[in-house]
């Protein structure tokens, strides 16, 4: 039935939970709203890079189109190995690294 109360044998979505119902347990919540990650490679000259997410996802990024937050900001702060933390944003070539944060 469209637009119907039920949704296969579960309560109404509008439904007040009752004391009888389980409680679901609060999770922690990271201390930073950033995906983490390591730096994989690095080209000084051209000064681009590669993060490697937790997830074994390899990023590549444009230190010139980066937002560096934190105390280190310079490109030079950046070692192979270096933990981050990062956000992305899709470009005409993909995902790209967005803003970063020295984490180390």
């Amino acid at each position: 039935q469209r637009g119907g109360a039920r949704r296969r044998g579960r309560r109404p979505l509008n439904a007040v939970a009752s004391d009888d119902d389980e409680q679901v347990p609060e999770t922690v919540l990271p201390t930073d709203k950033f995906y983490h990650g390591r730096v994989l490679r690095l080209s000084n000259g051209r000064q681009t890079g590669v993060v490697r997410s937790r997830s074994g996802r390899d990023i590549p990024f444009t230190f010139q189109h980066v937002v560096m937050l934190g105390d280190k900001r310079r490109f030079e702060d950046l070692h192979v190995g270096t933990a981050i933390g990062y956000d992305v944003s899709w470009t005409q070539r993909g995902l790209r690294v967005s803003v970063m944060k020295i984490l180390d």
